[in-house]
């Protein structure tokens, strides 16, 4: 089963622009992530349109934040990724007339939805300002 390190890597990106200071390229970001740049522009683009970034081209171009860490949420950036699920556990629909299904993917969907509702609750209340002050003490770039 695949992860999905979307959220993950935006994060990434996001904390590496914000302590360099200055416009950072598709190019710079993708060998920091070990991504193609052409998968940082599609990533960036997203952030650009939700207002978080900004990108310049040519000489000293690149991707710049437009917005403060202290005011970008980790829900904020979730609703980006595009809002997919948490969890990579599924339910099973193969038998759906079986009562033994029904009523494990009742108890599993319950405990994930009341997990994912508390997960989504606490991602409002961090900020990315309070993800990047862990790494104040350590090489930055």
């Amino acid at each position: 089963m695949r992860k999905d390190s979307r959220l993950s890597r935006i994060l990434h990106a996001i904390i590496h622009i914000h302590f360099l200071e200055k416009a950072v390229t598709s190019e710079k970001l993708g060998k920091m992530l070990q991504t193609n740049p052409v998968v940082v522009r599609r990533t960036m683009a997203l952030l650009k349109e939700a207002g978080y970034v900004t990108s310049v081209k040519g000489h000293n171009g690149g991707w710049s934040l437009i917005k403060p860490l202290s005011d970008i949420t980790l829900f904020d950036i979730y609703k980006v990724v595009g809002e997919g699920s948490l969890f990579t556990i599924g339910l099973t629909d193969e038998h759906t007339n079986c009562p033994i299904e029904k009523a494990v993917n009742s108890s599993l969907d319950g405990v994930m939805s009341e997990a994912e509702t508390l997960m989504l609750t606490r991602f409002k209340e961090i900020t990315i300002e309070s993800l990047a002050k862990n790494f104040e003490g350590e090489s930055k770039v």
